[in-house]
């Protein structure tokens, strides 16, 4: 069959595939991003959508997709192949979105790891699915005369390609564009058969074992260009700046084809016309400007080159930025200046199209990035669509621009295809593509030869090759470590003390950047001040890229009917799966924020407000940027009085230079310490300007003016003038109830349990029927638990037993007092829960635990109780921080206030269910119902809350991680009160061993915990 092809085709052996030094056949050599434009005003519009050199070959095509490989059909590029049997799909999309084979998710491994051995070049033949496309085209008639070029944005794995029953050509590297010269194959002005297949897996793809969803098919645009036989075939721009960063230089190199001239136009973002030069592609050409405009994240001036070849009648415009980049003192320096990079990392998925990226998406994510304060990418883990590139010139995003090179699935020993002789030009052609293709763009400052690839010779050679075809930037490579051929040390996933220790030890004399850090699984981002901290005080630590930028899951059928976000596993039960590590977003797939997102967006402001004096109301701001002053913004202030907004005012001008401090008085008048006063900075855009709005906040600050008083734990019997106090009343005549009563409450006890079981007042019942006031030391694991394996470790404290030892009660200055006493022998400790009741209905919860000295008993997740009301109860207020959910080590983003959410707003919908809704730094804690009456928790000390309508076990799936989704947890009938004395922290160091820093964790040790639960009536929210 195959010698019949190979016959047939006159070309192609069909080994190919097969042949890792094979990477393509007749494919046109790469070219720097650019297109070539009819006439200047084409050019001027940069449109090439609209050209008339463009023709789109986006649509359906005819389409048949078999499971094997040896299945796949070996005639249907012939023009007489009968397809009338065929399906169609849509160009660019992918099978498994489709209904051809599953979508799969691995994160280590290849798709095959269930059921075959890896053994490079050889990949499996079952399941290597392949899908064959055939379409029939009219190519303009006026294009008779150039030559026509295909050009595929990106196909996974692999493709060859048939026009008019003809062999055109082969290529591998999915991320990458493939184009084809068709002009001996097509027919301009009549109808042309194009043709090719597509293997789901060939010799490359152990060269594209990243983290992420592993898709088969064609991922982005697909066109036909025409350009002129007499044509500029390249340019290549080389930005630098001289005189001290003042003066511009441009340098540029010209490839032809045929021999002309080349007139260079340089123009302004207005249009004027600011350099010209001539040149023929013999020598460099080199203009001179003047003072430029600069390019930086901050400042993202564009020029623009047109260069026009005498003769060709073709108009190639080149987006220009004025920048330079180095190494100095072992920091990244842009335009001399040792930048900060508040960075991700960032795949290109969608939750509907998988690869299949669209321009507004693209566009969505860097408007994301900008209202977050991230100012630069990681194009993880190849490169990216050309689209996004222009899009970072733009804006201004630093890029750090990554080959489509990863091999973990071999190791990183012996066995690393780094070190192999065979796999050396693949190695070095997926560098060199990415470098010619994205030479142009200002936005890439650093290249990366790829990511978890193990190190070798391989490497080495890709590394040297970079560095002597672009000196103008720096090249890194993570598994390069420090010592190997790397220009910055970019390690993965650093902790904060390897960090210091690499920051304050002058044998270390390379930046450090960290190229993956700050793990975003799930509910996380616990501790991301203390890597900020690092960051601040160390000038050769200038930041790293947060893995990642945004949950990779797709939309998908759940049981039900529901919509759910899919990830690894939810496909079918044969496929290898690494479940839902594909999701560590900042964002959802959906691009909503998740709520780390904030923690995030606080860290990486550039505008910091410090408290001077608070008595004069002094304040001092701090410019964080490199290149550009404050006064686009003005400053808005608010001060707080126990929470509650009392006086505000603006600042309209802000002119701080960058890297500046300026003091300012903020006149918001007298205070005292009898309140706890807080002062509200932002700073907002005065103007829309760009992508944010006028109004945008860019950066905030609360500064505490005065310490808050002590709480008020007093319990005292409510009186009237006149009227004699009713104390509560003990009924202890009752076998399974210790009951108080009082003029309006009633109280129950269990004698069994000890547990506060009912608690009605003015005949509204408090707790849900059934349900009870209880210990509870327990949370749902989030995902940085579970790759700690703490749902294990720490499952002592789950359901531990508790026995009741002791019941008391007595009445005392006319209230009522409940002693209960436990032991809890699985954790070897002692547990007393001690009730004080007023004539009101109040009561005082002391909860305290004993713990035995020397034994070997985990940390706990929480220390507090929990209690079901009923469901009714739909309304939070609270003066603590917020409006999002936060904890202990993820809290600074979230202001003190007064703040009332619906229970419904407490719930977020992780990926995977999980801990969540969480508020902490908590005065006062009300849960409510329509009418206002409710519930009011005040503690001793600040302390932390939730309030769900799920229970702690509908979120919590045991042991192992059991296919979870949010959308498919079913609400419980009640609303779960939770009140904590202290709840550990969240982690983000990594998500499969680390935990929270030391002074986040509950530690087995004694604890005691005292609120006062009063009742309240028709609070509705005005202070």
């Amino acid at each position: 069959m195959l010698a019949t092809l190979a016959l047939g085709a006159n070309a192609q052996s069909f080994k190919e595939w097969q042949d890792p030094q094979i990477n393509e056949v007749n494919r046109a050599p790469m070219h720097a991003n650019y297109f070539a434009y009819e006439t200047a005003e084409a050019a001027d519009a940069g449109e090439k959508q609209a050209s008339a050199n463009y023709m789109t070959l986006n649509g359906d095509w005819k389409f048949f997709w078999v499971k094997n490989s040896d299945a796949r059909p070996t005639d249907f590029w012939k023009q007489n192949f009968d397809d009338r049997g065929w399906a169609t799909i849509p160009v660019p999309g992918l099978w498994e979105l489709h209904g051809y084979g599953n979508p799969l998710y691995v994160n280590i491994g290849y798709a095959w790891r269930n059921q075959f051995r890896n053994n490079p070049p050889e990949v499996p033949v079952e399941n290597n699915n392949i899908g064959s496309y055939r379409r029939e085209i009219i190519v303009p008639a006026e294009w008779k005369g150039k030559d026509i070029i295909a050009h595929f944005g990106s196909v996974t794995s692999n493709i060859y390609l048939w026009v008019n029953g003809r062999f055109v050509g082969y290529s591998e590297d999915s991320k990458l564009e493939a184009e084809f010269n068709l002009t001996p194959y097509l027919k301009p002005g009549e109808k042309n058969l194009i043709a090719f297949q597509v293997f789901r897996w060939c010799d490359g793809t152990y060269l594209e074992d990243q983290d992420f969803f592993r898709y088969s098919g064609v991922g982005r645009d697909c066109y036909l260009y025409a350009r002129n036989k007499k044509r500029l075939e390249d340019i290549r721009v080389i930005p630098d700046l001289t005189d001290n960063y003042s003066n511009g230089e441009l340098a540029i190199d010209l490839k032809l084809k045929g021999s002309g001239k080349v007139a260079l136009k340089l123009t302004d973002a207005d249009g004027k016309v600011v350099a010209e030069a001539v040149g023929d592609g013999k020598k460099q050409v080199k203009m001179r400007v003047e003072n430029p405009q600069k390019w930086t994240s901050e400042t993202p001036y564009l020029y623009t080159l047109t260069a026009t070849m005498q003769g060709s009648n073709e108009y190639i415009p080149v987006k220009v930025g004025f920048r330079k980049v180095e190494i100095k003192d072992a920091q990244v320096l842009v335009n001399g200046k040792p930048v900060l990079f508040k960075g991700a990392n960032r795949h290109e998925l969608d939750p509907d199209g998988g690869y299949v990226i669209s321009r507004e998406r693209m566009l969505q994510d860097i408007q994301i990035m900008k209202k977050f304060n991230i100012n630069a990418v990681r194009t993880c883990h190849y490169p990216d669509d050309n689209y996004w590139y222009d899009l970072c010139d733009r804006y201004g995003i630093y890029v750090v621009a990554e080959a489509n090179l990863e091999s973990h699935g071999m190791g990183y020993g012996e066995h690393t295809l780094a070190k192999r002789d065979d796999y050396k030009r693949a190695h070095l052609e997926r560098n060199e593509r990415n470098v010619f293709r994205n030479f142009n763009h200002p936005a890439v400052i650093i290249w990366s030869l790829g990511n978890e690839a193990g190190y070798g010779p391989n490497f080495d050679a890709a590394y040297e090759w970079v560095k002597a075809e672009d000196p103008s930037r720096p090249v890194q490579y993570e598994r390069a470590g420090y010592e190997g051929k790397t220009d910055i040390y970019c390690p993965m996933y650093a902790d904060y003390s390897w960090c210091e220790r690499y920051s304050t030890d002058d044998k270390y004399q390379k930046p450090l950047i960290q190229c993956e850090y700050a793990h975003a699984m799930g509910n996380s981002q616990g501790g991301f001040k203390e890597y900020w901290e690092l960051i601040r005080k160390y000038p050769k630590y200038q930041g790293g890229f947060i893995w990642d930028f945004v949950d990779q899951s797709i939309r998908w059928t759940g049981k039900d009917g529901k919509m759910i976000y899919g990830y690894g596993g939810d496909f079918n039960r044969f496929d290898a799966s690494d479940i839902n590590f594909c999701d560590n977003g900042l964002i959802s797939p959906d691009r909503v924020p998740n709520p780390h997102m904030y923690e995030v967006g606080y860290y990486y402001q550039n505008i910091w407000a410090t408290l001077l004096d608070a008595a004069k109301g002094e304040v001092e701001l701090y410019n964080e940027n490199f290149f550009s002053d404050l006064s686009p913004y003005y400053m808005q202030w608010t001060l707080l009085k126990d929470g509650a907004p009392v006086r505000s005012g603006r600042v309209e001008n802000i002119n701080v230079a960058p890297q500046q401090r300026a003091k300012v008085t903020i006149p918001y008048g007298a205070i005292d310490a009898s309140a706890e006063w807080m002062l509200n900075i932002s700073f907002a855009l005065k103007n829309s300007c760009e992508l944010l709005a006028a109004g945008h906040v860019v950066a905030k600050n609360q500064l505490r003016l005065t310490e808050a008083p002590a709480a008020n734990m007093e319990l005292k019997n409510s009186s009237l003038s006149n009227v004699a106090v009713v104390p509560p009343v003990v009924k202890d005549d009752d076998r399974n109830y210790l009951i108080i009563c009082g003029k309006d409450f009633r109280m129950e006890f269990d004698r069994h349990s000890g547990y506060l079981t009912k608690y009605e007042v003015a005949g509204v019942e408090m707790i849900k029927e059934g349900g009870r006031l209880q210990p509870n030391f327990w949370r749902a694991p989030t995902d940085n638990d579970f790759g700690a394996n703490l749902q294990y470790r720490y499952r002592a404290w789950k359901n531990p037993s508790i026995r009741l030892k002791e019941l008391k009660h007595r009445v005392e200055n006319e209230q009522a007092f409940v002693d209960a006493k436990y032991e809890m022998p699985d954790v070897k400790a002692t547990l007393s829960l001690s009730y004080v009741i007023n004539n009101d209905g109040a009561v005082k919860v002391t909860q305290a635990m004993g713990t035995t000295k020397d034994a070997k008993i985990s940390n706990l997740f929480r220390f507090g109780l929990q209690m079901p009301m009923p469901c009714n109860f739909e309304t939070v207020e609270y003066y603590g921080r917020g409006p999002l959910e936060n904890y202990i080590d993820r809290n600074n983003c979230t202001d003190l206030g007064i703040y009332r959410q619906s229970v419904d707003e407490q719930f977020y919908p992780y990926i995977r269910p999980q801990e969540t809704g969480t508020r902490s730094d908590l005065r006062w804690w009300r849960v409510l119902n329509a009418a206002g009456t409710g519930v009011e928790i005040v503690a001793e000390t600040p302390f932390s809350a939730s309030a769900l309508h799920y229970t702690i076990e509908s979120l919590d799936e045991g042991l192992r991680k059991q296919q979870g989704h949010s959308q498919e947890v079913e609400k419980a009938d009640l609303t779960n009160l939770c009140i904590d004395k202290v709840q550990m922290g969240l982690g983000c160091i990594n998500s499969w061993g680390a935990i929270a820093r030391s002074e986040y964790l509950l530690p087995y040790k004694d604890y005691s915990f005292t609120f006062i639960m009063r009742p309240v009536k028709h609070k509705i929210g005005v202070k």
